[in-house]
């Protein structure tokens, strides 16, 4: 195999770019940071030129570390971030409303009696988290203008002047035909957006144009939604196993084989990705804050940072009964309540920044428990095991908490940036036809394995006194 690919990761809170060769491994790296500007009433918006900048910015930092021409571009997106923007000049029509944005709620409320239906066609609820809620609000609020799409499309067409999006960040926008992997026409007549000129509908691996961007002329050939690509680095290829994706949020996503499982757990059916034509599908499972919550308890004062979790956490034994529901911005699957807000219970004179950080640690895991359950039911087999990645699986204390609530070993990924090293894999196979998936992964191994240490009853009274929490929140 020849030659290394740039690879770039575009998330919520900033631009991974590496540079992988099939030989080497990682060979240069860079971050742009973004700043999602978060305003009263759940709106998350960010102006799209630093999004497009920091891919820029990032990659050719990227490009001189490694100081090697690269054969190949792969691009991995945020999947439900939206904007309107015009296909003449590529400017854009509106800030970008960022998935976590909830200002589509109105939307997705007059639509209440057409859930059941969206949700059978496309795998997806109504949830204003998805793209085609956000969509129709800008048409009804915003501008009729230009084009209103996620916000790959425009980075692809800023880059290389192609109208283009790939099948699984399609599958984001609650209006793609689950099935037929096409759009859908009565998606589309529900939410306003009939006659929309909407992207191409593409394989995650082939060329689809080319970029000077970054300096030398380069071909971009992979294109994915980010906890998809994930999946893939993560080689969870079949049936059997999850991987959960500790940035922003929490994303847990499960392959469910070559069709789409839609079970009744709460949990989105979606493609996971197309490549040669064949679709491979996952059930996928949403914690809205993760790594944000930790920001969210860092700005009180409480830690000075991710860093902390630890040795904050580790002054006490356990939560000492404080409870926390870190649904900042929403709860996501299996509940589907982004109306609903966090709480702490359970504080008393003798709580202290250790019982705190306990109880956001449980407060994640719990979550991701139960997405890893509810997988389980619709898959009706167990997940043998969770692998998993970002930055918080830095925290020995989350993870060791992850495994006793999940009761199950939890393997951490030993790729710190499996989402970028997914794109780079789908760049490699877009460049060169005929290479096998197996052989454009990179090598899997956990750097750590965490089995559980409490029994199977402690995990489920701890779980328990969760859900209760949960509940209070729903019904209070």
């Amino acid at each position: 195999m020849t030659g290394p690919v740039l690879a770039v990761d575009q998330g919520t809170s900033g631009t991974k770019a590496l540079v992988v060769c099939p030989e080497r491994g990682v060979i240069g790296t860079a971050f742009a940071e973004v700043r999602p500007r978060h305003l009263p009433g759940g709106l998350v918006e960010v102006d799209p030129a630093r999004l497009y900048d920091s891919v820029v910015d990032a990659g050719r930092r990227a490009l001189a570390e490694a100081g090697e021409d690269v054969v190949a571009f792969g691009l991995a997106n945020q999947g439900e971030t939206v904007l309107a923007w015009d296909p003449a000049t590529g400017r854009p029509l509106t800030d970008a409303l960022v998935w976590q944005d909830r200002r589509a709620e109105t939307v997705c409320a007059e639509l209440a009696e057409h859930a059941e239906e969206l949700r059978r066609l496309t795998g997806l609820p109504l949830d204003p988290y998805f793209a085609a809620p956000k969509m129709a609000w800008i048409r009804r609020h915003l501008t009729r203008d230009g084009v209103v799409t996620t916000s790959d499309a425009w980075l692809v067409h800023r880059l290389t002047g192609a109208f283009a999006t790939d099948a699984a960040t399609a599958g984001r926008t609650q209006l793609l035909d689950l099935d037929r992997v096409e759009w859908s026409p009565r998606a589309l007549d529900l939410y306003g957006l009939a006659g929309e000129r909407l992207p191409e509908v593409t394989d995650a691996a082939r060329p689809i144009g080319t970029t000077r961007a970054f300096g030398p002329e380069i071909p971009l050939t992979g294109l994915i939604v980010d906890q998809q690509a994930a999946l893939l680095a993560q080689r969870v290829t079949g049936p059997g196993a999850a991987k959960c994706t500790y940035g922003t949020g929490a994303f847990l996503l499960a392959h469910t084989g070559d069709r789409p499982r839609r079970g009744d757990s709460g949990l989105v059916s979606c493609v996971a990705w197309r490549l040669d034509g064949h679709t491979g599908y996952c059930l996928d499972g949403q914690v809205y804050t993760a790594a944000s919550a930790v920001r969210w308890l860092t700005g009180l004062g409480v830690i000075s940072g991710a860093a902390d979790l630890d040795p904050v956490g580790g002054t006490v034994p356990d939560s000492g009964g404080v409870t926390f529901v870190p649904a900042l911005a929403g709860l996501a699957a299996p509940w589907w309540r982004g109306d609903v807000r966090g709480s702490l219970t359970g504080l008393g004179l003798d709580t202290t920044p250790g019982h705190l950080v306990r109880a956001l640690c449980e407060g994640i895991a719990a979550q991701v428990a139960e997405l890893a359950e509810a997988a389980a039911r619709d898959l009706d087999a167990p997940l043998d095991t969770l692998r998993v990645d970002g930055g918080l699986t830095r925290s020995a204390l989350l993870m060791q908490t992850q495994a006793d609530l999940l009761q199950r070993p939890v393997e951490v990924s030993a790729l710190p940036d499996a989402t970028a090293l997914g794109a780079a894999t789908l760049a490699r196979l877009g460049a060169h036809p005929g290479l096998r998936v197996e052989d454009a992964l990179p090598d899997w191994r956990p750097s750590a394995v965490y089995e559980p240490r409490i029994t199977a009853d402690q995990a489920a009274e701890r779980r328990a006194g969760f859900r209760g929490a949960v509940a209070a929140l729903l019904d209070p």
